[in-house]
């Protein structure tokens, strides 16, 4: 699921040209030998925390039909998760950074969710909301300074962006449909189980039953035998 919202905000970006056609689009850990290999404009979207949203937890499962309306299988309850990203512009001036940044940061607050073209994989299959939060602090309990302490590198202005992203549960898959009854075998020779009523199942283990003759009237004493 992570590399998939990788993927959405990658063409999130994509869609409002950042970072442009010289630029670069990464997500790498802004550490110092990473700055000091970039050789051209960037924007790095670094993902620094994963958190789960406990107030969305929920339990069960859901049946899944395909087209046909036949049950395919059973899917748990998706798990939801709050991934925390620092995006950041790289290039060689303050004032193209700023520029860079700003960009980035007018494609990110226009948006409160993923469009559907941006999703893939299973945030697709799932057809659930992915939210967007740009702007907002740092996750609770840590601080920027703290993350670019961690990187070893200095503080930097970044945009802090939140993506709210269902994880999917456990996937269950039906039996095949039955197409044969059931077959008692013994020493002698196959009996098959009869099913009441009209069917059109087909196979060894399937005997339509039908209905038998009622018994013959008695006949009188001197009638002929008819």
């Amino acid at each position: 699921m992570i590399h998939e919202v990788d993927e959405g905000i990658r063409r999130l970006l994509a869609a409002a040209d950042v970072p442009g056609e010289q630029g670069e689009l990464a997500f790498d850990a802004p550490t110092t030998d990473w700055t000091s290999r970039r050789n051209a404009p960037t924007v790095n979207v670094f993902l620094y925390d994963i958190r789960e949203d406990l107030t969305r937890r929920k339990s069960g499962e859901l049946e899944v039909h395909g087209e046909d309306g036949v049950l395919v299988g059973w899917r748990g309850a998706a798990r939801w998760f709050e991934l925390s990203y620092l995006v950041t512009a790289w290039t060689n001036r303050p004032q193209d950074e700023h520029r860079l940044l700003s960009l980035a940061l007018a494609a990110l607050v226009r948006a409160e969710r993923m469009a559907p073209e941006w999703l893939t994989g299973s945030l697709a299959e799932l057809e659930l909301s992915v939210a967007l939060q740009a702007g907002g602090p740092v996750t609770e309990g840590g601080a920027a300074s703290d993350v670019w302490s961690a990187l070893g590198g200095d503080l930097k202005p970044a945009i802090n962006l939140k993506v709210i992203a269902p994880l999917a549960g456990e996937w269950t898959p039906a039996g095949p449909p039955v197409t044969e009854g059931v077959v008692l075998r013994s020493s002698d020779q196959p009996r098959r189980l009869r099913y009441d009523g009209p069917t059109t199942a087909e196979g060894e283990g399937f005997a339509v039953s039908r209905p038998r003759p009622g018994p013959a009237g008695r006949r009188r004493r001197g009638e002929p035998i008819r």
